[in-house]
């Protein structure tokens, strides 16, 4: 498929509906930040990766942090010539095939939905913590139990569905919500992982550095992909980039969280261990963050890393629901989705009607995770599968940029090198870590259980996620005729404003 040249003008597609501009770049600074939820990848995804990979988090996050930031180049670049709402969607589209661009569209949805579900049950248990901190520990009858599935999930929608409707009322709004939570957030994180590295009773060490030092090969695999699964969430500054006042300001809040992020992680995983045993590490998983303030403080200070996770959480939810509900916008003008996606309301200016569809879907498979009845559980089998899913997503987004921008090898080789090489590059090391883990998952196993140790079920779970998006896009092809699929590509709320630029 051919492209026009880079800088010059193209002739836009019909324009849709439009959302409206009104975000600079700290507002897409908190969304992504909250989307990406240090606090809870923290609090609770590096007691789950030590479970893999021993006392090496701060060798795998800064591992993990390579590719990454390869996919944030190809992403960046991409929104410079093309910002859209549909981001990935659009770009593969156009620059592999629409199936594949349909894809990634997909897979983000399935994978946000998926992580709305999870991040619900983790909201729920940091409620009840802290309702144990209080000194609540039944209800009527009711035992309070921070590890039960059904009761976390219970209380965890309630709160979904609160931040789903103030994601109806603008994003401006939430933005500035977010923006609260996260300082208090990060004010807390900062203060307790500063006191963990300066009192923590277990000495430094570089070996905490050293990749070579995991146990296996396997468990590089894993650690890399939970890894990623934490980084995730920065892109979700470019599923706004068409309510910034400058398309440019997407590009800036998305690098500027990526970084943020790694220096939280590494300031988080170096307090953990200077703190923590590998033993308590490994078996605190979801209370991770409220054992660690435990073990710095006493109560009431104790609670407040556990009201930092609960803040996360909830702002997490509210920036999941966020880009997921623009997505579809993107996707619904192009009819490879149902009209309902792409309407906007008139008094918020937002896709209120799909925004409350993705927090019922949310609470739907929120409620059938319950057929995993510990928390711990749920969350091990949620991440990975979502890991796999999202490093596939990232490196189509990474291919496509190298595809587009090919021309620049021969025009300038520094450019060619950033924008070519590096974004494929990432692509393989993604694509090559979710094919073996795959692998390991179904060699691991001879049989299939609803079980977040059985290897088949883990692999199983990504690939209905895949499957499902294939058969979305033969309906959005064959049923819906959805002009999407003759060329890839989407349809603009703002086309006119849109100009295509050389990237520098």
């Amino acid at each position: 498929m051919t492209h026009p040249p880079l800088g010059a003008a193209t002739e836009p597609p019909p324009p849709g509906p439009a959302l409206r501009r009104s975000l600079g770049v700290l507002d897409g600074v908190a969304i992504a930040a909250s989307s990406t939820a240090a606090t809870t990848s923290i609090g609770i995804g590096l007691g789950i990766i030590a479970g893999v990979v021993g006392l090496h988090l701060p060798a795998i996050m800064l591992l993990a942090f390579l590719p990454i930031l390869g996919i944030a180049g190809a992403y960046s670049r991409l929104n410079r010539v093309e910002p859209n709402a549909g981001n990935g969607y659009v770009w593969v589209g156009r620059s592999l095939t629409p199936w594949l661009g349909f894809m990634v569209g997909w897979v983000n949805v399935v994978a946000v939905v998926a992580f709305l579900a999870y991040t619900t049950a983790v909201t729920g248990s940091a409620l009840i913590q802290l309702a144990g901190d209080a000194g609540v520990h039944r209800v009527g009858g009711l035992a309070l139990d921070p590890g039960s599935t059904a009761q976390t999930t219970a209380l965890g929608i309630v709160v979904l569905a609160a931040v789903t409707l103030t994601a109806v009322t603008g994003i401006r709004t939430a933005a500035r919500l977010q923006a609260g939570l996260l300082v208090f957030e990060y004010v807390v994180l900062l203060g307790f992982c500063g006191y963990g590295i300066a009192m923590g009773p277990h000495p430094f060490s570089l070996g905490w550095f050293d990749p070579f030092a995991i146990p296996s090969a396997q468990a590089l695999a894993q650690g890399l992909l939970l890894s990623v699964f934490c980084y995730w969430g920065f892109e979700a500054a470019f599923s706004v980039n068409e309510e910034v006042r400058d398309p440019r300001d997407a590009s800036r809040a998305g690098i500027t969280t990526l970084v943020t992020m790694l220096g939280l992680f590494l300031l988080g995983s170096i307090a953990f261990q200077r703190v923590l045993s590998e033993e308590e590490l490994a078996a605190h998983g979801a209370q991770g963050l409220a054992f660690f303030g435990e073990r710095l403080a006493s109560q009431p200070l104790a609670a407040l890393p556990l009201v930092a996770l609960m803040f996360s959480a909830v702002a997490s939810l509210q920036a999941g629901v966020i880009p997921t509900a623009r997505a579809m916008f993107a996707m619904s003008r192009d009819r490879t989705l149902g009209p309902v996606w792409s309407k906007v309301s008139p008094r918020y200016g937002t896709p209120a009607a799909g925004t409350l569809l993705v927090g019922a879907l949310a609470t739907a498979v929120a409620a059938l995770a319950l057929v995993i009845p510990r928390l711990s559980d749920m969350i091990m089998a949620t991440v990975n599968a979502v890991g796999i899913v999202v490093a596939l997503s990232y490196a189509l987004t990474a291919l496509a940029a190298a595809v587009r921008f090919r021309s620049l090898l021969r025009e300038d080789w520094r450019q060619g090198v950033r924008a070519v090489v590096l974004p494929a590059l990432s692509a393989a090391a993604l694509l090559g870590l979710g094919g073996y883990l795959g692998w390991t998952f179904y060699r691991s196993t001879d049989h299939l259980e609803l079980s977040a140790d059985n290897g088949w079920f883990l692999l199983l779970t990504p690939l209905v996620m895949i499957t499902s998006g294939f058969v979305a896009a033969a309906w959005a092809k064959w049923g819906r005729r959805s002009p999407y699929f003759r060329a890839g590509e989407g349809t603009d709320a703002d086309a006119p404003n849109l100009l295509a630029t050389t990237p520098h």
